[in-house]
């Protein structure tokens, strides 16, 4: 009962990240409706679909900087106004255009909560918590996916069924905003613009069996370590390593064709076999449902295991499981109808093993690598590496699929695999149950990632 506050906090915040999955999901379902009322060519129904991408990559790029100087709880709010806005616009939208500039405000929103929320949950946990809170983001995000799918079967049938499905987003994010009104800026942001007994006040809350005193005194031991003379931020050459953890591991979950899943499954599902729309779409839910369950598995083990055993376990499984996927492919013909079923265990396997570690690990580290001086734009910048990669790895996908075929494209993401263990092996540390401020720190005094 203790944490009680510290989870209801953890609960509200990651509404964000249900909100980024819903408004990421429900378009699938969505498009098809806006297509009867428009009948869209299919360069406007690519526009529709990347607009909300697009407006990530300028979300998340331009609001770092933001979330070091106005703190976590202003930008979170202001991004869940972003949403309701965003999700009231879509619905009302006259036109194709309207749509399209409705869903790149809410893609802005998304690109905002990816790095705050995370950031956020980062800087108000417990050292021996804080894997557990933060990956209940990428489980919200999951859930948010789910949600879509569900509001998309419930209106399918409706009057105005697509502005039905696009407004349910309103939803979550009034709750977001009320919620976060009566929350208070991390302790850790406070510190950094000398509030301290605000500082205190929050650790007392957060912790209460924790010296706030003593909490306040080593996070502003931390931050003036990376200060000057002169009290002001200068960023050194062991700031450069935390850059490498955090965009590598954004390459790791990205490049290693998790969207090749999540956005293709039904085309993969008719490729291996399965002759039916309707039967590769239910398949795909599927797919859906063990990715939000197998997170909260992730959510039990990573401040028990901690981060890089979950690593080895996930990116091995991966690559096991983009290998099979290619060999299904490879020899369809020896294997006849069978081939479908080995995708599909591939796929199932694919999903259980990202769910359990590169999804919610990779929004855990870069939220615990960076000092706190830059932590804000620093994960806006592995936000944005993020969608880049997104980016490049979907709408390279179908090029590769048709041009080289599947066997030697999910073989090329089995590669990349192998090429992230090693990465994780020499250049990750594991942070489980280390202080922020110990993990500033050790980049500090140049201990190496494998010995931290």
């Amino acid at each position: 009962m203790k944490y009680l506050w510290l989870y209801i906090i953890a609960i509200v915040t990651s509404l964000g990240g249900l909100l980024s999955g819903y408004d990421t999901g429900v378009i699938s379902g969505a498009l098809l409706f806006i297509n009867e009322s428009w009948n869209l060519s299919d360069s406007l129904q690519g526009m529709l679909v990347s607009s909300v991408l697009i407006g990530a990559v300028i979300g998340a790029a331009t609001n770092g900087i933001l979330a070091d100087i106005f703190g976590r709880k202003k930008i979170i709010i202001m991004t869940a106004l972003i949403f309701i806005f965003g999700s009231i616009a879509c619905a009302f939208a006259p036109n194709i255009i309207v749509l399209i500039i409705s869903r790149l405000c809410v893609g802005f929103a998304v690109g905002i909560v990816n790095f705050v929320v995370p950031l956020y949950l980062s800087e108000i946990s417990p050292k021996q918590m804080r894997g557990t809170l933060v990956s209940l983001y990428q489980w919200a995000i999951t859930a948010g996916i789910l949600f879509s799918y569900f509001i998309n079967a419930v209106f399918a049938k409706s009057v105005y069924n697509w502005r039905w499905m696009l407004f349910a987003g309103v939803v979550p994010g009034v709750i977001l905003f009320i919620g976060m009104l009566f929350m208070k800026d991390t302790p850790r942001w406070l510190v950094s613009k000398n509030r301290y007994d605000e500082a205190k006040e929050v650790f007392k809350k957060l912790e209460p069996n924790k010296n706030a005193d003593e909490a306040v005194k080593e996070v502003e031991q931390t931050i003036k370590s990376g200060e000057n003379k002169d009290g002001k931020f200068v960023f050194e050459k062991w700031m450069i390593m935390p850059f490498v953890v955090g965009i590598g591991i954004m390459f790791a979950q990205i490049c290693t064709g998790i969207n090749t899943i999540i956005y293709y499954a039904p085309t993969i599902f008719k490729s291996a076999g399965f002759d039916s729309n309707i039967t590769a779409i239910y398949a795909t839910a599927g797919i859906g449902i063990i990715n939000f369950l197998m997170t909260i598995v992730a959510i039990y083990f990573t401040d028990r295991l901690g981060r890089k055993p979950l690593l080895y376990f996930g990116l091995t499984g991966v690559m096991l499981s983009l290998f099979a996927i290619g060999c299904s492919f490879q020899f369809a013909d020896a294997l006849g109808d069978n081939q479908k079923w080995v995708a599909v265990g591939s796929l199932v396997t694919y999903i259980i093993c990202f769910a359990v570690s590169l999804g919610p690990v990779g929004w855990i580290l870069i939220s615990e690598v960076f000092p706190l001086k830059i932590r804000g734009i620093s994960m806006s910048i592995c936000t944005v590496s993020n969608f880049a990669f997104n980016f490049f790895v979907v709408a390279s996908f179908p090029v590769l699929l048709n041009r080289i075929g599947g066997a030697y494209t999910f073989w090329i993401f089995g590669i990349v695999s192998i090429l992230c263990l090693v990465f994780v092996y020499f250049f990750v540390p594991e942070t489980k149950g280390i202080s922020l401020e110990t993990i500033e720190n050790n980049w500090i005094n140049g201990i190496k990632p494998r010995k931290f």
